[in-house]
């Protein structure tokens, strides 16, 4: 994995619930939501299809975009997935882990 940050989006099934996410170790923070150690709202719901993948160059940068993803609108945020996704697939399996 390149070095940075990574802003990422996960769920549980296509157009659900979204959770988004910052880390700068992507391939450690979606294999700890799939064994349930991810972040507490996402383990409660079973969250671990990796959906959304976008690297940053310094990890401020990815921290900055999780901020702005937060206060989008779902619409955007589905709309966003499926431009970049479309068959919603899980990224996790694209992961060298």
């Amino acid at each position: 994995m390149e070095k940075g940050g990574y802003t990422y989006i996960v769920t549980d099934r296509p157009f659900g619930v979204l959770y988004t996410g910052v880390t700068s170790d992507l391939a450690a923070r979606a294999t700890a939501h799939r064994d349930g150690k991810g972040s507490k709202f996402a383990r409660t719901w079973d969250y671990t299809r990796l959906v959304l993948i976008e690297h940053h160059d310094r990890i401020e940068d990815a921290i900055a975009r999780e901020k702005a993803l937060k206060n989008w609108k779902r619409a955007w945020k589905l709309r966003l997935i499926s431009e970049h996704n479309p068959s919603w697939d899980d990224l996790w399996h694209t992961l060298n882990c």
